[in-house]
């Protein structure tokens, strides 16, 4: 007589579907949130340069939980019931409150609290402590308060604005600046919130954070360190970038800068700072990484 071995792959499959079965009331309330406030930001933050990167980080998450998931289950247990109770109702009154008040930052962010509060219900604390970087990568996919990117973004339109200038002017072409407005020969240029740097701060910041977590793991001071390197590295792609519509401005014309162009020379630098980032971690990970190995 022989006994069957189990079929190891089956049992977590099994107990995830029995997860999933306890958990529908929750899954479904939180799809009933997040619907909503998935359609308005395709429709209006996700569909701009500044929140281009929001539905990056989403899936990205996504398949970051799902490749800690056995280790999560295995971990993890149900969390304080009452503590749930509060988490979901903290984070309700931030999502009506965004809802009421058209203002999607409090809108995402009670959607996120809602997110932690599952997570926490079906997992505990634990998990949370131990996959600390998902969640706080998460909170790159939360739009920041737009009277804040106003406050930060014309200081950095001023800085671009004249840090093109100054690079252009010694080769003789006929640019100046008078505060984010750019002449060159007979056009005029406006320095636009996407030009300032801001917006190419988070992304980049976002994507060199997942990037060191999958490359380096999750050590808060390399990738704090690496984080903060991202901020100048961002301002400069953005300098070069106006400095790029500047010259195509006057070599081409107003229509050329601004068409397909346009879009092109932003991808470019984008990716010319990822370059970047990805150079100086090389250089970075070795002293690092052989210095935490020696000690």
């Amino acid at each position: 007589m022989t006994t069957a071995a189990p079929d190891h792959d089956s049992i977590p499959r099994q107990s995830f579907a029995a997860m999933l079965s306890t958990s529908w009331p929750l899954l479904v309330g939180a799809a009933a949130l997040a619907i909503p406030t998935f359609a308005i930001l395709a429709a209006g933050t996700w569909s701009h340069e500044e929140g281009a990167h929001g539905p990056l980080i989403l899936a990205t998450a996504a398949w970051l939980f799902w490749l800690q998931l056995p280790a999560i289950r295995k971990q993890g247990s149900p969390g304080n019931a009452w503590v749930v109770a509060f988490l979901l109702a903290f984070s309700l009154v931030f999502y009506m409150a965004g809802q009421a008040f058209d203002l999607m930052t409090l809108s995402a962010s009670g959607l996120y609290g809602v997110g932690v509060a599952i997570f926490y219900s079906k997992f505990g604390l634990r998990p949370i402590f131990r996959n600390w970087f998902i969640f706080f990568y998460l909170l790159f996919a939360v739009p920041p308060p737009r009277m804040w990117i106003d406050k930060i973004t014309f200081p950095l339109k001023q800085f671009v604005s004249t840090a093109a200038t100054a690079v252009l002017q010694p080769f003789g072409v006929p640019v100046s600046h008078e505060g984010v407005v750019i002449y060159v020969a007979q056009y005029q240029l406006l320095v636009e919130d996407a030009c300032s740097g801001l917006n190419s701060i988070f992304g980049l910041l976002a994507i060199s954070l997942f990037y060191i977590y999958l490359m380096r793991g999750s050590s808060w001071r390399y990738s704090l360190f690496l984080g903060l390197l991202a901020i100048p590295i961002a301002i400069l792609a953005n300098v070069i970038r106006i400095v790029i519509l500047i010259l195509l401005t006057y070599l081409a014309g107003n229509a050329v800068a601004q068409g397909f162009l346009h879009m092109a020379a932003g991808i470019m630098v984008f990716a010319i700072a990822l370059i970047l980032i990805f150079a100086v971690d090389a250089v970075l990970s070795r002293f690092f990484f052989s210095r935490r190995v020696k000690t």
